[in-house]
């Protein structure tokens, strides 16, 4: 548990809602406005207990808005990476994670796993890499290529959810 140091949001408007956490799910902002629709009262000045709120609005969601969160995040190593094209936090999170160190064989690998992963799941290979490094990236790649649909439809909503409180956290 911790208190937000730069911000209060139990005192925003909603538009200083979104603007401050509407970027906690990529390219997701509905996310924020329906987690602040629902009220905030003080307890939600806690990382923690907003992190809660805002899981609850994307776990509560049908599958196809949950889809279309999953769909908005980008490839590990992938073209937009390697382009320059990523959000600040997913920039921020790669390169945490060692990803732009990688080889010209790890790219190569990263690259034959988001393609064999998207032809099979239709949808991009989604890991909360803070505090992981390519290896275990790589190494998550190859057991998850294995699963069914459904657990790693869950698999990136719980992952998803994951990066989410690494970046209210960074707030």
């Amino acid at each position: 548990m911790g208190l937000f140091t730069t911000c209060r949001p139990s005192s925003q408007t909603k538009a200083q809602f979104v603007e401050t956490f509407g970027g906690v799910y990529e390219h997701s902002p509905w996310v924020a406005e329906t987690a602040f629709g629902s009220g905030l009262d003080t307890a939600f000045d806690d990382q923690d207990t907003l992190h809660s709120r805002m899981s609850n609005v994307l776990n509560d969601a049908d599958d196809a808005k949950k889809m279309q969160v999953v769909l908005a995040h980008p490839d590990l190593a992938g073209k937009a990476a390697q382009a320059g094209e990523l959000t600040a936090e997913s920039t921020s999170e790669q390169a945490s994670a060692g990803i732009s160190e990688c080889t010209a064989e790890e790219f190569a690998r990263f690259t034959d796993y988001n393609q064999r992963y998207k032809e099979k799941f239709q949808f991009p290979f989604i890991m909360a890499v803070k505090g992981a490094n390519r290896h275990l990236i790589l190494s998550a790649f190859e057991t998850r290529l294995d699963n069914d649909l459904q657990t790693e439809f869950d698999t990136a909503i719980a992952e998803i959810n994951k990066i989410a409180l690494f970046r209210l956290r960074d707030l």
